[in-house]
């Protein structure tokens, strides 16, 4: 029984690192696709000079409300 909890042990540890190397990689490519969201707003109207709303328009990507910026706050140890 010991032997299982040390081997279950080490398997959520690696789990954690894991997670938390993956949690770091999800906020730098967030940050990334923010910048290039606004680098794409600024260029969009210059794009389109007579301001033709029904031309080259994007939806508005608001990637960071449907993300948790900080997972670790969902409550869970």
């Amino acid at each position: 029984m010991e032997r299982l909890n040390s081997k279950l042990y080490l398997q959520n540890c690696y789990i954690m690192k894991e997670n938390e190397r993956l949690r770091k990689k999800a906020q730098v490519l967030n940050q990334e696709n923010q910048a290039l969201l606004s680098e794409l707003k600024q260029k969009l109207p210059k794009a389109n000079p007579k301001g033709n709303p029904e031309g080259n328009t994007i939806p508005e990507l608001n990637l960071s409300s449907s993300s948790n910026p900080d997972p670790s706050s969902s409550g869970k140890p």
